[in-house]
């Protein structure tokens, strides 16, 4: 196992490069094309699984990239947070795979051509690896491009008037994004000497106070923008909801989270000894706060979950800026979360667009009639989101807030007031919707759908009848596994809520005592 590990760590992110150029070539043979990519995302996900074992019971796995030696090179690290990161990210880039080609072998819209949709979905697989193995800024700051480009073709499929201007928008904020980070990039190494993170954990504490506040609050705006923390996360209501279902779901559960993991990295390796403890609890309890307020004054399902998506964020910032061992094992276990939470939600959602024709509350009804089974795959990741006990949510905010109370300062105390409240809009407004949305009768809607309001009739009578009822309008089984296979995961987290957290435990005292990491990065001889 410790001899194969090295080969292993550029897997992830070589192997989704080496399936879109494949994917291209294959263009003109969809089944083919399938194949590849969802032959090519398994083993990465088999991959993934052992690097996990390996790192956790070796430890942290450095790959040289061509030879050079740390730190001049380029170096891949997977230890158990970035490891954990990966195999989770597998796991839902797969599904929303399996989902999304489903859905195009279904819809005559060609609104997901395969010939553009794999080779970029595969691109952004490998960029979403390539932030999570990264050594140095500067190989992050790749994996934060690679995905960037990929996720604008995606973002802009269909090339609806809509999705261009949504793309658009997303593109502009994460150019400013990627530049304040390459900026931030050019400074440390014009006042460092080097770009690799675990040099850097030993450098940066050298400079000037002032010179480290700058560089800090450089990465944090431009990580920051990338997560979606408030008040950088303006764009993400608007650019999300346009995209396609699939698209959605993988760009709601990652994407904002390699910007927490970024994060993490600089507030636990990079500048641990420059705290912005507090600017960081402020942001992380309005960003709380504004989301779901946000939230509460939708229609749109899909807008719904685009502004939760930003309020959680504020939890996983909260256990970051509180330092603690608690307080990043409960962090990395709400990310970790939410990645499968937010994953399935979207991919629900595409299923109930699918089945009522709109996802807005003011025309959809009676979903709970229509599509019992639709209703519980939706109803289960909305009570996890909620934080209602037992499900994974409701573990990670109390881990959270007992961190929170461990601190014993006041900041913290209104961040767990905060986060109380946060969650208690979120079950009201994830209520609300399935009240709107499955509960009611369609015929009570403000904008009636005629098919399902006689649909939600035929259906009535049928069951006062006591006949046996056939659904009209299918739904993909595909999609619906893929959705299942999802929700599983989330309700996994909750029975193996032990071991999940065991590992985010030992992941946040590996970041807390990073001398494992620096010592296998640099070698003692380099240190």
């Amino acid at each position: 196992m410790i001899d194969l590990l090295p080969v292993l760590v550029p897997l992830p992110v070589l192997l989704p490069l080496i399936g879109a150029g494949i994917a291209l070539i294959l263009s003109k043979n969809t089944r083919a094309q399938n194949i590849v990519s969802v032959g090519i995302l398994c083993a990465v996900m088999v991959i993934a699984t052992l690097i996990l074992i390996g790192t956790d019971a070796n430890g942290p796995q450095v790959v040289a990239i061509g030879g050079w030696q740390p730190p001049a090179g380029i170096v891949l690290v997977a230890d158990r947070l970035s490891s954990l990161m990966l195999i989770v990210s597998s796991l839902v880039t797969l599904c929303v795979l399996v989902y999304a080609l489903s859905q195009d072998a279904n819809d005559d819209s060609n609104e997901t051509p395969i010939s553009v949709f794999n080779p970029s979905y595969l691109v952004l697989c490998a960029g979403i690896a390539n932030s999570f193995l990264a050594g140095d800024l500067f190989n992050l700051y790749v994996g934060f491009e690679m995905f960037l480009v990929a996720s604008y073709v995606l973002l802009t499929l269909g090339a609806t008037a809509e999705r261009i201007r949504a793309g658009v928008t997303y593109v502009i904020i994460s150019l400013v994004s990627s530049v304040i980070f390459l900026a931030a990039i050019g400074i440390i190494y014009a006042a460092t000497g080097t770009v690799n993170m675990a040099q850097l954990a030993e450098r940066l504490s050298q400079l000037p106070a002032d010179v480290q506040m700058i560089l800090h609050v450089m990465l944090l705006l431009g990580f920051g923008i990338k997560a979606a923390i408030f008040p950088l996360s303006f764009w993400l209501p608007d650019s999300y909801p346009t995209a396609p279902a699939p698209v959605t779901a993988v760009f709601a559960g990652l994407l904002t989270k390699v910007g927490i993991y970024a994060i993490i990295r600089t507030e636990t390796l990079m500048f641990a000894e420059s705290s912005l403890r507090v600017p960081l609890l402020i942001a992380a309890g309005l960003t709380m706060l504004v989301g779901i307020l946000g939230a509460i004054a939708q229609s749109e399902i899909k807008r719904i979950v685009s502004f939760t998506l930003v309020s959680h964020i504020g939890y996983m910032l909260f256990g970051v800026a509180l330092g603690t061992n608690v307080g990043l094992s409960a962090a990395i276990y709400y990310t970790v979360h939410h990645i499968i939470v937010q994953t399935a939600l979207f991919l629900a959602i595409g299923l109930v667009e699918m089945r009522g024709g709109s996802t807005s509350t003011r025309s959809l009804g009676g979903l709970m009639v229509l599509s019992p089974v639709l209703t519980i795959i939706f109803f289960i990741p909305a009570l996890n989101l909620s934080g209602i006990p037992p499900f994974s949510g409701f573990i990670g905010k109390v881990a959270l807030f007992l961190a929170g109370f461990d601190d014993h300062a006041w900041l913290p105390t209104v961040l767990i007031v905060a986060g109380t409240v946060t969650s208690l809009l979120t079950l009201y407004v994830i209520g609300r919707t399935f009240n709107l949305a499955f509960w009611r009768d369609p015929a009570d809607v403000e904008e009636p759908n005629a098919d399902l309001v006689d649909e939600f009739s035929e259906r009535k009578k049928t069951l006062l009848a006591g006949r046996k009822w056939t659904s009209q309008i299918g739904v993909p089984p595909a999609m619906v596994v893929a959705t299942s296979v999802v929700v599983i995961a989330s309700i996994a987290l909750t029975l193996g809520a032990e071991p999940l957290w065991g590992m985010a435990n030992r992941a946040a005292e590996n970041l807390q005592t990073p001398v494992d990491y620096i010592t296998n990065v640099l070698g003692d001889e380099d240190r």
